[in-house]
């Protein structure tokens, strides 16, 4: 299999304009993203004409003037191909809604971040299905919520806690909707895209279609929804098994297992983000350097944890990048979670054959996961390191465990083989409370402060949202106390947050109560998907009583 996607011509034109915007506007405020999600008002062979008439200096830049009247007169603004879509299910204040909440002022604040579900609603217009060659974004059946900011089309993982936030908010059409986006993406392109946009063809994120149907499908019962999904996960699980995502690891007691890695079939700068790709790779001196060290950049966006120290081979040292070199511990988590999700809907249509064999690889995965990843002094499961990236089995051994803390090391709690498990849930927990990661403001994601987004002293809605409930599902007292306490701190510094400044954050730093995260490639965005459907799901369970203040 051709492990490289070809680019299509729109978006190799959209990089040039995103370079030739970057030499001439500078680095201030500049977003590459928005060069490559701009929209054509004219064919593209009219477009390169035009942009090859420009006149330039002999260092091939141009000026200010023209470059703005070039983009002015030959594209739609970022974002036009999106329109705004009114959710239909959507109602100020639902029936039955966040009942625990007693609190006034936590209660109001919830309403407006359930209203802004409305802010985030789109649908693909349909320019975009006339002239499908003119834009970057994918034409996808369905509305959408998207993130919010400079994320201004549907995106994987996101979309799981998005569709958390929209069943609290009662708006099941709505996440059916989303659903049935991803499922078309499968449909298309054997997978789920990093996002819907041609640029972002040659990856995935963390596979979590499977969990966002069986949510839906436990809230409303619609068997439909789940006959219709099966297929396309069975693809979706083919693609993650393919042979560039698959590993064989001989374990310490000679046994052979097979867990997965991150592997995007791509070897160029990322079109989004691609002066900031090249300015990287500079130090690389040969084109084969450079492609691989593409490749991982690539590859460590596909993991959602772009970036952090978790994928560099000597960290903090951006240009060590190895996504692909690491077995990941979530990864493989989330992949045990397809594989009994499709083994549930399977046994729920009636398809035993199905449901049989998927209960056995899950055993199979279940396995290597305690084998490869579970480190028993430290009592967390931890990355491994490959010692060579050749399809050959590769000899395992403590010292390729990376024995860094991460909020991932985690993350396979969340899964019921471990939630499961009393004894090991209770090792976990004392583990959790000794690791460093637990802050004044929520689980940080790394104890490493790097300077990268995925790093200390970043905090992450989504993996406040995997440990906490897998804490809960334990049925522990004590890991739901602390899961608990996780909530209510995560919750009180979204809530300062947005008090502060009327908005909701991607990311928040939990060193610091009441502040926002930073630190990356992009300045800090708002909106924001996945912090409102976290928010609303920790309010869900938890409840704020009337007395109980919410300050730092």
């Amino acid at each position: 299999m051709d492990d490289v996607k070809p680019s299509t011509p729109l978006v190799s034109f959209l990089e040039i304009l995103q370079h030739t915007a970057f030499n001439t506007f500078g680095n201030s405020n500049f977003d590459p993203k928005t060069y490559v999600d701009l929209p054509l008002k004219f064919p593209l062979s009219v477009t390169d004409h035009a942009f090859h008439n420009l006149s330039k200096s002999s260092t091939g830049s141009v000026s200010v003037h023209d470059l703005n009247r070039f983009i002015e007169t030959y594209f739609h603004a970022a974002g036009h191909d999106l329109v705004y879509s009114d959710p239909e299910d959507f109602v100020p204040e639902p029936d039955g809604f966040l009942p625990k909440v007693k609190n006034p002022e936590v209660r109001a604040w919830a309403i407006k971040v359930h209203s802004l579900w409305k802010n985030l609603s789109r649908k693909v217009s349909s320019e975009v299905k006339t002239h499908p060659n003119y834009h970057t974004l994918l034409p996808v059946p369905g509305s959408v919520v998207i993130p919010g900011s400079r994320f201004r089309e549907v995106y994987y993982w996101d979309s799981y806690w998005v569709i958390r936030g929209l069943l609290v908010s009662k708006m099941y059409k709505t996440a059916k909707s989303i659903v049935t986006n991803l499922i078309s993406l499968i449909e298309e392109y054997g997978f789920v895209l990093n996002g819907a946009r041609a640029y972002y063809t040659n990856r995935s994120q963390p596979p979590l279609l499977s969990a966002m149907i069986y949510e839906i499908y436990a809230r409303t019962g619609d068997i439909e929804l789940v006959k219709r999904s099966l297929p396309a996960l069975l693809k979706e699980h083919e693609f993650w098994n393919s042979d560039i995502h698959k590993v064989n690891i001989s374990d310490a007691q000679g046994c052979t297992r097979t867990l997965n890695r991150y592997y995007a079939r791509w070897n160029k700068p990322r079109p989004e983000s691609s002066t900031m790709d090249k300015a990287s790779a500079s130090k690389f001196t040969t084109v084969s350097e450079k492609q691989h060290f593409y490749r991982e950049l690539a590859s460590a966006a596909e993991s959602g944890w772009d970036f952090s120290t978790r994928w560099m081979r000597h960290p903090p040292n951006f240009t060590t990048l190895s996504t692909t070199s690491v077995i990941p511990v979530d990864l493989n988590a989330f992949l045990l979670g397809m594989e009994l999700n499709i083994a549930f809907f399977a046994n729920v249509t009636g398809d035993n054959r199905t449901a049989e064999h998927f209960l056995q690889i899950s055993d199979v995965r279940k396995e290597a996961i305690n084998s490869v990843f579970w480190n028993a002094n430290m009592k967390q499961w931890l990355d491994s390191w490959l010692s060579n990236t050749t399809h050959e089995v590769q000899v395992w051994d403590t010292l390729h465990q990376n024995q860094n803390v991460f909020a991932s090391n985690f993350v396979p709690l969340w899964m019921k083989p471990f939630y499961s498990d009393a004894l090991l849930v209770s090792n976990v927990l004392k583990s959790l409370k000794t690791s460093g990661l637990l802050r004044a403001a929520g689980v940080a994601t790394s104890l490493s402060d790097s300077g990268q987004q995925w790093d200390f002293p970043n905090g992450w809605a989504p993996l406040q949202h995997m440990l906490v409930e897998g804490l809960i599902k334990s049925g522990l007292e004590e890991a739901r106390s602390l899961a608990e306490e996780i909530a209510i701190r995560w919750i009180t510094t979204n809530y300062i947050v947005y008090k502060k400044t009327g908005v909701m954050h991607e990311k928040f730093d939990v060193e610091h109560c009441g502040e926002f995260g930073g630190g990356g490639e992009y300045v800090p965005q708002t909106g924001f998907g996945w912090s409102n459907g976290v928010v609303l799901a920790f309010l869900e369970e938890f409840g704020w009583p009337e007395d109980r203040k919410i300050e730092c």
